[in-house]
Parts: C-alpha cells; structure tokens; sequence
C-alpha cells in the first residue's frame, strides 16, 4: 500500500548562500495492508522528514512515494489533495482547525469531504469523541479554546474519522493518561483489522511494541557525511 523507493531529500539554505544540506539518501521501504510500520532513530535521524515527504509536505529530492497507485514524489498539488482528502490520513502532534468551528464538525469533516450524508458523519464524529472522553458540553465549542491534551484527542478523532487505507500517526499516544492511551491503541488496532496501512512515530516503547510489526531505524538512510 505505502512503497518508498530510493528516495533521497536536501534542505536550501537560502540564507546560507544557497548551501544544499543532504538529509536523507537511498530510503527504501514497504508497508502492506493491516500492517503498522515504526519508525525510530535519533532525534534529527530524519524520522518527521520521512514522514512530511509521504504525505507531500516536503519535496523528494529523487526517488519514488508510492501511496496506492499515486507517487506522492511526482504528484501535483490537485492529486495530493485527492490523495490525502480519500487515501491517506496524517495525525500530526498539534491541531490546526478554523477557528469558531464547533468541534463536532471538526472531527466529523473528513467524512463530509468524501460524501458522507451529514447525520452519518456526525454519529461518527459522537462515537470517537465519547470514546476520547472529550466532555459532550465541549462538542459545540471550537477546539481552539481546549487544553493541550483535548486538542491532542480531538485531533485524533478527526484522523481515525474516515476509513482510510493509509495512516500516518506521529506520537499518537505522547502526553496522554493511561486511559485515553489505551483508547488511541484501540483504534489503531482497529484500523490494522480493517487493512489500513500505518506508518508511526512512537516514542512510548511499549505502545510500539504493542501495535507495530516492523521497526525501520531511519538512521540508515542519513547521508555519509564528509571526513
């Protein structure tokens, strides 16, 4: 379902005399449907980079993002969007939502962008805000306002809202309390049955020990460096 290909990725540093720092070379890896990869290695190893070029926020300097039958690396901006609307789901660390926009549209968006008769995506919305203990007398209130963990949960309702085939989670589980930890493992078990192909940061050992199948160290794709 996911393929990296030799992918390779340089940094500009235009205020640097246009200095090109390589960051990432050779990338290869494979994620197959119902399978949670991990990917681990130092802090600065590459792990975010790898996973902002997946989802088309960064430029591939070379190589191939295979997400189904689209390659993200040679995708235009119109495909991305197509990309990520049906395809491939992000959780990302930090919510960024329109402001004054209730939270239960903001979870239940992802459904009424593909479709999903309105009703439908509001129960949906319900069901993962209940089972992420985000109080009801807040659904109505924009998420904007809400402490840093119950935009961390709500951010997670809205990635696991929709059904779709491929998901990238980044530190899905940090900062949380033993029960919503559980909750969030839960769905991604839940998204493994179903096929999904899951490709993770997971700085807690044992949630990744729990969840994933493989673990990929991205040092091994750093670049030699110069003697």
């Amino acid at each position: 379902m996911i393929r990296i290909e030799n992918l390779s990725k340089t940094f500009t540093l235009h205020n640097q005399g246009g200095a090109v720092i390589p960051v990432m070379t050779g990338a290869e890896l494979a994620v197959a449907k119902g399978e949670c990869i991990a990917l681990t290695g130092a802090s600065g190893a590459g792990k975010s980079t790898l996973m902002r070029m997946i989802y088309g926020n960064y430029l591939a300097a070379s190589g191939h993002i295979w997400v189904g039958e689209v390659d993200v690396a040679a995708a235009n901006p119109r495909e991305i969007l197509e990309l990520r609307r049906h395809t491939l789901g992000y959780v990302s660390q930090f919510l960024r939502v329109v402001p004054r926009v209730p939270t239960l549209e903001v979870v239940a968006e992802p459904l009424l962008s593909v479709g999903v008769a309105k009703e439908a995506a509001l129960e949906r919305a319900r069901d993962l805000l209940g089972r992420l203990n985000i109080p009801e007398t807040l659904w109505s209130l924009s998420p904007t306002t809400f402490s840093g963990g119950e935009q961390q949960r709500v951010n997670i309702a809205r990635g696991f809202a929709h059904d779709y085939p491929a998901l990238l989670l980044d530190e899905p589980t940090a900062s949380l309390d033993a029960t919503n930890r559980e909750v969030v493992l839960a769905l991604i078990e839940e998204a493994k049955a179903r096929g999904a192909a899951i490709i993770g940061i997971f700085h807690d050992e044992a949630a990744r020990d729990r969840v994933c199948d493989r673990v990929i160290d991205v040092t091994g794709y750093a670049p030699p460096r110069a003697a």
